[in-house]
């Protein structure tokens, strides 16, 4: 799928296209500051990673929006800017076809930023090797 890049020389201008294979609630969201777009897709994630703390903790959480570098979570715990953490997608019920895998690889990212939203945090991540 061909997604056209913005040509705008406003850093924080956003575009909003519909794109025919997806949903009409699902939007690509192109930046120009962006290195690929976005696109608003939840998708259950497990959060490893250690609390301001120091404490290990493994959360069920969701991505609000994706792309092939990187992902905004929702989290109860707090993060620190710059922090490593691990998101592993979890795998359906084993299955007699050996076509489904049985676990996934986690996916390693630093987090980039933290925004409230009531009782919730939002992480904007960055993977540290693009998706494929």
């Amino acid at each position: 799928m061909h997604v056209p890049r913005t040509s705008s020389l406003v850093l924080n201008h956003r575009v909003h296209l519909d794109i025919d294979n997806l949903n009409r609630s699902q939007l690509v969201e192109i930046s120009s500051t962006r290195r690929s777009p976005r696109i608003r897709l939840q998708v259950p994630v497990f959060l490893r990673a250690a609390d301001v703390s120091g404490a290990q903790f493994i959360e069920l959480t969701k991505t609000l929006n994706i792309s092939s570098t990187g992902a905004c979570i929702t989290s109860t715990h707090i993060l620190r800017p710059d922090q490593i953490v691990h998101l592993t997608i979890p795998a359906p019920a084993p299955a007699s076809s050996s076509l489904v895998p049985s676990e996934t690889p986690p996916i390693v990212a630093k987090v980039l930023r933290q925004e409230s939203a009531g009782h919730m945090r939002l992480f904007g991540l960055e993977f540290l090797h693009p998706l494929e």
